[in-house]
């Protein structure tokens, strides 16, 4: 069978090449234009990462942004799993390879993960498993996150959590006089039949009688390997990790609401090796754990605002797609890089089908909960259709106050659909191909291979879209910054923000020679240790934004130049530097008024040193 699974990773891995071709050609200066402001954040993580790590710093938070207050970088979406071990390939080749190359793997990763266990636990069919698989990491929401998110792409540890709980359940049935079966799968009667006894065979023997010993060597390393998963998943990313978790927990109580008396024989079984686990996790994460929630810049949790799925993008087709290329629908998604529903009609009409005709399979019935459950919640508090408030209120209502959810965006629960609609793909087609197997008349294959070809091949993605980034003016490539530097920070007028945050490649690019003020990330606003994206407002920083929102100079006296002083002053500031950008002339005109004395221009940039001013008393 290796060379099946070679196959299919090689498959995997070329649709992932294709999906980002684009960015592939072009790691000099391309940009995935729909990612915002989001892939230069990105970007910056890995090379400040990169920085950290090979001047032996600590990679947990750092004052080269948002200086100087810093950033925590354990409390942002660093992903130190990928970020550190890839420091090498960041320094050599540049974020950006980083980036997309976290991006590539994690699409093919996370499907051949999900294929690796769907063909271990799922079904005995390489075909139906690569079909679950391929739907996991190429889902609509998978490819809309692989815009600009690397920490929802790369899920390829969520399915060997699950394939792990999955054996230590199985395990612990066994050890109590059950029979030794597959968990996710228990084919009915008929099915056994269909597959002439195989499946059974396999099974038979795969758990022998064990010792008392050898169950707690057993307990000990899954234990073990269990608390490694979940440490590397959430130097990865937490929010998929708390996802997943919600949702394999309602799988898991559904599939066993037939036989709870065996549900709780497991659960009782592995409670004191989850324990184990849980202590081995703390162990891996303490500091880094106790860093994101305790240390400097570290916040309690962040209100995201209305974050949900309109109605109609449940049924729509997502917009880097086939079926949204020629069927396009009216755009009701939050952004480009968050599309995490847009299942289309067709798929909705052949999962309904496929649950209806395999409903007596336990696993099919949790799977269904699973999706309805995750699309459910991904609705918000209210109902959304078309973007119209509709004023239903919804389940989401009751749980989005609750600590850890309500940092969740909603929108993304629909995540946890994808693969429970994956595993009733597998199993139909699991399914067509046992009724092949019988007769190689039967019609049901081919109305089924139809069926899920109208509806996966509209899903189909394309290739990302990307535009060419503007360069990194002379002044930072070319080292001139220096003579302007003396242990203050570079201010950009405006400083960087959310909304354009070109200055944190434009530092990268420079070798991280000076911390800059503002900045793209997510840090606690007041005393209220709530968390927002980008700092706090300083007066100064709202000032130049509004001028160049406006493109009129605004009115500047004595109190606008002394909040100025106070500002630079806060920012340790050495100088001031207008980039090329929009209503520069507006910009330039309200530093010279601000600050007394005109800029100079040098290279293709206008400078203020305010070294000296700064430092005057």
């Amino acid at each position: 069978m290796a060379r099946a699974d070679l196959f299919v990773a090689a498959g995997y891995l070329s649709l992932a090449v294709l999906v980002l071709s684009g960015q592939w050609r072009n790691t000099g200066s391309g940009y995935l234009v729909k990612s915002g402001q989001d892939q230069t954040m990105w970007e910056w993580f890995f090379a400040v990462t990169a920085h950290q790590v090979a001047h032996l710093h600590n990679p947990l938070g750092t004052n080269l942004q948002n200086y100087p207050d810093g950033v925590n970088m354990m409390a942002n979406t660093a992903m130190f799993g990928v970020g550190v071990p890839l420091t090498p390939v960041t320094l050599l080749f540049g974020p950006t390879v980083t980036f997309v190359l976290v991006l590539t793997m994690g699409l093919a990763g996370t499907a051949f993960a999900w294929y690796w266990l769907f063909s271990r636990e799922l079904v005995t069919s390489r075909v139906a498993a690569a079909v679950g698989g391929l739907f996991c990491g190429f889902a609509p929401a998978m490819i809309s996150h692989a815009n600009a998110h690397p920490n929802f792409v790369l899920l390829a540890l969520l399915p060997l959590i699950a394939l792990h709980l999955i054996r230590m359940a199985r395990r612990r049935q066994h050890a109590h006089g059950s029979r030794p079966a597959r968990f996710w799968t228990e084919w009915s009667g008929g099915a056994k039949r269909r597959s002439g006894g195989r499946e059974e065979s396999r099974l038979q023997g795969r758990e022998p009688a064990r010792s008392e010993a050898q169950g707690k060597r057993y307990s000990l390393r899954d234990a073990f390997i269990l608390g490694l998963l979940i440490s590397l998943q959430i130097a990865l990313g937490e929010e998929p990790l708390l996802i997943f978790a919600l949702a394999f927990g309602l799988y898991a109580v559904v599939y066993y609401l037939h036989a709870p008396r065996t549900g709780l024989r497991v659960l009782r079984g592995m409670t004191p090796t989850l324990l184990l686990a849980a202590l081995i996790t703390i162990a891996f994460t303490e500091i880094p754990l106790w860093w994101q929630f305790f240390g400097p810049q570290s916040y309690r949790s962040i209100d995201h605002g209305p974050m949900n799925n309109d109605l109609k993008s449940l049924y729509q087709f997502p917009s880097e797609s086939l079926g949204g290329m020629f069927l396009p629908g009216q755009n009701v998604a939050i952004n480009a890089t968050e599309e995490n529903a847009y299942f289309g009609w067709p798929l909705w009409i052949l999962l309904g089908l496929t649950v209806v005709f395999m409903f007596r399979e336990r696993i099919v019935r949790a799977a269904a909960t699973v999706i309805v459950t995750g699309t459910v919640l991904s609705l918000g508090a209210q109902l959304m259709i078309g973007r119209h408030n509709t004023g239903i209120s919804l389940p989401w209502k009751h749980l989005e106050n609750v600590p850890l959810l309500n940092s969740v965006l909603e929108s993304r629960f629909t995540m946890a659909a994808i693969p429970a609609i994956a595993v009733v793909l597998a199993m139909g087609t699991q399914r067509a191909l046992d009724y092949w197997r019988i007769s190689a008349t039967d019609w049901r294959p081919l109305a089924w291979f139809a069926a899920i070809a109208l509806a996966l091949v509209p899903l189909t993605p394309t290739i990302l879209p990307v535009v060419q980034r503007s360069p990194t003016p002379e002044f930072f490539a070319d080292g001139t910054v220096r003579q302007y530097i003396s242990n203050g920070s570079v201010v950009m007028a405006p400083p960087p923000t959310p909304v354009d945050a070109r200055a944190l490649r434009w530092q990268a690019d420079s070798g991280f020679e000076f911390p800059i003020a503002g900045g793209y990330f997510v840090g606690p606003t007041g005393t209220s240790k709530k968390g927002r994206y980008g700092p706090d407002d300083r007066p100064t920083a709202s000032l130049l934004l509004k001028a160049q929102q406006s493109n009129k100079v605004p009115a500047i006296g004595d109190a606008e130049r002394a909040q100025a002083l106070v500002d630079l002053r806060y920012w340790h500031a050495d100088v001031v530097v207008l980039p090329p950008t929009d209503n520069e002339d507006v910009l330039r005109q309200s530093m010279d008024q601000l600050l007394g004395f005109p800029g100079q221009q040098v290279d293709d940039v206008w400078v203020w040193d305010v070294r000296n001013l700064v430092q005057a008393q």
